[in-house]
């Protein structure tokens, strides 16, 4: 037939991406002592992951915090709170999808804040990928890892391998500035690459 050609009705449009989503990264200051030098060492893990843009940062600094020794009547792992410490506490640590851990070394071993700080919690902790920031003297803080890594395996938290140990620490601090060498730069950049895929960094928001 002579006709003029049908033209084929036009598809759908195509999907625009949906919006997207970045894990949200909590990074817990560990020392509470006056005249710390941990301050500095967050304010730099704090300003190298949102330079990085792969995460939403959020900053629990424990001597801010200031939780009390536990004083919850039931387990943690009921999640029956009475106090309303223990409910903030419960709802950043639940936002967060990976946290990093500034800590320094005492007498061989990890902070009493920190350890208090940890013990409020069980489901919250289940499952969420941690990095460390140690430091210290000679060590850098490896025995504080040493002795903190069981007691985040038992929280069912996943370690990464990339720890950025920071030895003589008081070094590298100035009018309240930590100044990281070349090394410190590579190994925090590492564990926060390593963060940030575990954690699901660029995936679709739900929903989209």
């Amino acid at each position: 037939m002579g006709g003029e050609p049908v033209s084929a009705a036009p598809g759908p449009a195509p999907l625009s991406p949906g919006p997207v989503s970045v894990p949200r990264l909590l990074v817990i200051v560990a020392s509470t002592r006056p005249g710390r030098v941990g301050g500095a060492v967050g304010d730099w893990v704090r300003a190298r992951a949102e330079e990085s843009g792969a995460f939403d940062v959020d900053v629990a600094d424990l001597a801010e915090l200031r939780l009390p020794f536990l004083d919850e009547a039931a387990h943690p792992r009921l999640r029956r709170y009475e106090h309303d410490h223990t409910h903030r506490w419960s709802a950043q640590v639940d936002a967060a999808d990976a946290v990093v851990i500034v800590m320094p070394e005492y007498n061989h071993s990890f902070t009493a804040p920190l350890k208090n700080a940890l013990d409020f919690l069980v489901q919250e902790w289940d499952g969420k990928r941690v990095g460390l920031v140690s430091y210290g003297g000679l060590s850098g803080g490896t025995r504080a890892v040493v002795a903190l890594q069981p007691v985040l395996a038992n929280l069912g938290m996943l370690g990464v391998h990339s720890n950025v140990e920071i030895a003589w620490v008081a070094e590298h601090v100035s009018a309240g500035v930590f100044t990281a060498t070349e090394r410190h730069e590579r190994a925090l950049a590492a564990q926060l690459a390593e963060l940030a895929a575990a954690a699901g960094a660029g995936a679709s928001a739900p929903g989209a």
